[in-house]
């Protein structure tokens, strides 16, 4: 085989495993809409037991109909088999996380639980016709086997468990996931408490009426079973056990084919920063290598493709590698990465590799979304303003600790307001300070105008802040602005919490320098003729020429005593 038939080939086998994840998605799905309408079911043991059974109707006329009998054989025969095969097909345990682990462990809990639930009532009713009404559920697992209604208490919360645990790993990637989430938590917890409270009063209400034996005569006749066919149904049920432990036998063995395997392959290496590498069998994933060799790396989804936190830079042999399938190329270009970015769910390794991890391993499902292509470094011109509060170090000396801080965050919140009122991005805090950038997706024209109507906007919000704080202050407060526009790098940058976009470059220190002439000319306002160029300015201003320290050429700028008398053109 040669190597781009290789590649060729698995391409296509990312998409099946990509469509593969889809179709367990959707059958879960289903089965999750089943057991929601089973425990709403539950729930109205709460009103009444015809309540219960009205709506026993309901369920068992969609679920028990030619296309609902389909639809959920289908769901619960596709759903199986594709966990059955992901896990049989995974070469070690320790990569999986442990939530997904605990999801796991309860999905297989689930048929040992409930094959006694599933046979008594649809393979009974299929087999002898019986009418499996909630009379005859409760009358058999709360009177007759009272074990079983605690299993099938516990298999009720545990496949609920189990279902939440994978609607959460799949709808914590949207975008509108986090703001809905207290809401649907809440459901999650609310709806199995009202089934086993529905449940729990219908079968009050079935051990009174049992108490009678002619009721419990009459309801036993009614069913018309033999005990051959008693037998029968409690054959099925082993029978089931059986299976189940067979099925959990292939999975140890499973384990042990891999150990094997293993042993016979030759090893590949990836090598991390800070010189850090791992061996493991060809084929196996950047992501797998990286949790079987515990270097820390990001994957919200757990290595499904779909989130893009677990994005990597290949520095060496990336020519080994086969290319991105459409799948991984949609969901990189859904976050904006740039040339060159793969996912490490999604490269199998095939010789040895040198990568660079992109996101922090603490990366949440935040970093999935897409945001803008700046965020990730970029060269351009835009405007950036800097502001002092003058004289502030006297005042915070005459007032109490929480006065300052009182003011301080009355000037910070003035400030804010009126920097993204005029379309601003407020880049940090410093001391008594504040950096705004404008123009991140706008021309320099817009820039410009954009941050001379954020410095009016600033002094006017700081007259106002004077006036409404007149006796806190003691005397006015006065700020000093400085503008500059020129060429810098943006991006996202920092570390953990404090990660922020800001700009790093030549323009932002003359900004800070021009903000501090303010002193000098007793001004409120210094831009440089850059600004006033770009914007258009022909208003009043004193003009100066300039020389601006760590900058070899004179910088012209334009002196604004009062920033609230600026005129700007619309």
């Amino acid at each position: 085989m040669t190597v781009t038939g290789g590649k060729k080939t698995q391409k296509h086998s990312d998409r099946s495993w990509l469509k593969t994840e889809n179709l367990r998605l959707f059958s879960g799905l289903v089965l999750m809409l089943f057991l929601t309408m089973h425990l709403l079911n539950h729930s109205l043991g709460l009103i009444s037991l015809e309540a219960m059974e009205a709506g026993r109707l309901v369920f068992v006329g969609l679920w028990r109909s030619p296309p609902g009998t389909i639809l959920l054989i289908l769901a619960m025969a596709v759903h199986i088999a594709l966990t059955s095969a992901k896990l049989l097909a995974l070469r070690s345990f320790r990569r999986i996380p442990p939530k997904e682990i605990v999801q796991i462990i309860m999905g297989l809990a689930i048929p040992p639980l409930l094959i006694g639930h599933i046979v008594g009532t649809r393979v009974a009713h299929e087999a002898f016709g019986i009418t499996d009404n909630y009379t005859y559920v409760l009358f058999f697992v709360w009177i007759v086997t009272p074990i079983e209604a605690l299993l099938q208490s516990v298999g009720l919360i545990v496949a609920w468990v189990h279902g939440c645990l994978g609607l959460h790993f799949w709808l914590r990637l949207k975008p509108w996931y986090e703001k809905q989430y207290p809401f649907l938590y809440s459901a999650a917890l609310i709806l199995p408490i009202l089934a086993l409270t529905g449940f729990l009063v219908g079968a009050t209400e079935i051990e009174f009426l049992a108490r009678d034996a002619a009721w419990r005569t009459h309801l036993i006749q009614s069913l018309n079973v033999t005990q051959e066919d008693s037998q029968w149904i409690y054959q099925v049920r082993d029978y089931g056990h059986y299976g189940m432990i067979a099925a959990l036998a292939v999975l140890l063995l499973s384990r042990l084919f891999w150990f094997i395997h293993f042993r016979k392959e030759r090893l590949v290496t990836v090598q991390y920063p800070e010189g850090k590498t791992v061996s493991a069998p060809p084929g196996t994933t950047v992501l797998d290598i990286s949790k079987q060799g515990g270097i820390p790396h990001a994957s919200v989804c757990g290595g499904r493709g779909r989130c893009s936190t677990c994005r990597i830079r290949v520095t060496e042999g990336a020519d080994t590698l086969a290319p991105p399938s459409d799948a991984e190329l949609a969901v990189l270009k859904r976050v904006g990465a740039i040339e060159g970015t793969r996912l490490a769910c999604q490269v199998p390794v095939l010789a040895n590799l040198s990568v660079v991890p992109l996101l922090p391993d603490k990366a949440s499902h935040k970093h999935s979304f897409a945001k803008p292509a700046y965020l990730q470094g970029r060269e351009k011109d835009i405007a950036i303003l800097f502001a002092d509060l003058r004289a502030f170090t006297k005042f915070s000396e005459d007032k109490l600790p929480y006065d300052v801080v009182f003011v301080i965050n009355q000037y910070f919140r003035h400030m804010g307001e009126a920097i993204e009122g005029s379309g601003g991005h407020l880049d940090k805090f410093i001391g008594d300070g504040v950096m705004a950038l404008f123009g991140l997706e706008d021309d320099p024209a817009t820039a410009a105008k954009k941050a001379l109507k954020g410095a009016k906007a600033m002094a006017d919000a700081l007259d106002v802040m004077n006036t409404n704080l007149k006796s806190d202050l003691g005397e006015p407060l006065k700020i000093g602005i400085g503008i500059h526009m020129g060429h810098v790098i943006i991006g996202e940058m920092g570390y953990g919490k404090t990660t922020s976009i800001t700009a790093i470059g030549d323009a932002v220190n003359t900004a800070s320098r021009l903000e501090a002439m303010n002193k000098e000319y007793t001004s409120q306002l210094i831009f440089s003729d850059r600004i006033a160029v770009e914007a258009g300015f022909t208003g009043p201003a004193q003009k100066e020429e300039v020389i601006v320290r760590g900058r070899k050429n004179p910088l012209n700028i334009h002196v604004i005593e009062n920033a609230r008398t600026l005129i700007l053109q619309d």
